[in-house]
């Protein structure tokens, strides 16, 4: 049975009118249902091939590429190094590496540290440098040591800072010692956007 309702027929049973399951059929063509489902409004009948007066066919829906989400870094302590040549790790260790970029936090609010070794690590790794030399102060008078020697490692671990960073050691005593940490910076290629 047939019933016109707002000048177009429906079908009582399906509730759509032959244009509008043509429609329906042209704006579905190059999908899948999701697995164990299928799809809405259709009954299981071949859909009906598009005819001239409807136009021209639909372009058929591209695949999206997805990129998967990479993995955090581990957790790095100074002196830890993996993922470095031994040499290079010695070299770091030893005070070897030239240092390339130099800084000093004395003086600086926890906040504006903070931002400061952000922007700083940016910079000396766009900038292609490879050893770079952060000095926090040892914080005389305090058993472990003060605020700025105690939270730059952990700023050194938070994802933006560890996705640039290879490893970071304490300096030796004539770059700064337990004031002071050497950073090795991974290496950007050409093209290549930093985190």
């Amino acid at each position: 049975m047939v019933e016109r309702r707002n000048g177009k027929n429906r079908d009582r049973q399906g509730g759509l009118s032959e244009a509008e399951r043509t429609l329906w059929r042209r704006t579905m063509e190059g999908t899948r249902p999701l697995a164990g489902r299928r799809a809405p409004g259709l009954s299981e009948e071949k859909p009906a091939a598009p005819s001239r007066a409807a136009g021209r066919a639909l372009p058929k829906a591209r695949p999206v590429p997805l990129t998967p989400k990479r993995a955090p870094e581990p957790e790095l302590a100074p002196g830890q190094v993996a993922g470095v040549a031994r040499t290079q790790a010695e070299r770091m260790k030893r005070g070897r590496l030239p240092i390339e970029a130099r800084l000093d936090l004395h003086g600086h609010r926890q906040s504006e540290a903070y931002r400061e070794l952000a922007a700083f690590l940016g910079r000396c790794q766009a900038a292609g440098k490879r050893c770079v030399l952060i000095v926090t102060g040892k914080g005389f008078g305090k058993d472990e040591g003060g605020v700025l020697r105690r939270m730059v490692p952990r700023w050194l671990n938070e994802p933006a800072n560890r996705a640039r960073i290879l490893a970071f050691d304490r300096a030796q005593p004539k770059d700064g010692g337990l004031g002071a940490l050497y950073v090795l910076l991974k290496r950007t290629r050409p093209g290549q956007e930093s985190d």
